[in-house]
């Protein structure tokens, strides 16, 4: 597909964030420029992450402070989509979550009931304050067979310094030590997590672009979901290293600021 073809198709555009709008602290290119020319074409802005370990309004908060959040735009992280998850399947279930104090306090605002002494579901998310304690006591509830959910699977965060290990490699050494792998994984790629962006945002997936600059995550959940998919080379994938998985973006740009160039 062509720029043009990809602008008049999408009603909404999903933003990856690290690598696709901005890169540590700082804008890719004249992006806050970008983003607004697409917000006066009449298209929707959802910045979406798989990192768990902050809320929305955190997220909200520092797009706002380097220039690339508005009114009307969205924030969709996969710790939001495993929350609405467990309120439809797991209402009033006791939740032993494995994550940041932030996020414990989201899931408490939902309705959400913590408990770490007799949970009946327990959720992995990205938590950086990661203690053995914590560790032992969640292997602990995997071993007696507890419904076992993920935010995500990504391996590894990107940061300044280079990569940390992300939820992907808790879930290794979960199996590892318990003989476990989660009964489900809520972020991308997968499913639940476009199935909750299209009930929140109510657009049909057709019209949906997925924008992202990781083939394995951002470009595969484009196809499992049935949406439009442009991969940017500003951030992890190279043109190079993307002939190495088997998905095929519908478009695959720089940055994603070259989205604009054909059309304004």
């Amino acid at each position: 597909m062509t720029n043009s073809e990809i602008l008049q198709a999408t009603k909404l555009f999903l933003l990856d964030l690290d690598g696709t709008v901005y890169v540590d602290e700082t804008p890719i290119g004249e992006m806050p420029k970008t983003l607004q020319t697409l917000r006066g074409m009449g298209k929707k802005l959802v910045f979406l992450t798989n990192n768990s370990s902050k809320t929305e309004a955190e997220y909200e908060k520092k797009l706002r402070r380097i220039g690339l959040f508005s009114e009307g735009d969205g924030v969709y992280t996969s710790a939001t989509a495993t929350v609405e998850y467990l309120k439809a399947n797991y209402a009033g279930k006791r939740v032993f979550l494995l994550g940041t104090d932030a996020l414990k306090e989201r899931f408490r605002e939902e309705g959400i009931l913590p408990d770490e002494e007799r949970p009946e579901v327990c959720v992995l998310a990205y938590d950086v304050t990661l203690t053995f304690d914590k560790i032992r006591k969640f292997d602990y509830f995997l071993r007696r067979g507890v419904r076992f959910l993920a935010t995500h699977p990504d391996d590894v965060c990107p940061t300044a310094d280079g990569s940390m290990p992300d939820v992907g490699s808790f879930l290794a050494m979960f199996e590892r030590s318990s003989g476990r792998k989660p009964d489900l994984i809520i972020g991308k790629p997968f499913f639940t997590m476009g199935e909750g962006i299209a009930r929140r945002y109510c657009v049909e997936r057709g019209e949906m672009c997925m924008v992202g600059d990781r083939m394995h995550t951002d470009i595969r959940f484009a196809r499992n979901n049935g949406m439009r998919s442009v991969l940017v080379l500003s951030g992890e994938t190279t043109a190079e290293t993307m002939k190495n998985f088997p998905d095929v973006p519908d478009l695959v740009l720089p940055d994603f600021n070259a989205i604009l160039r054909e059309s304004v």
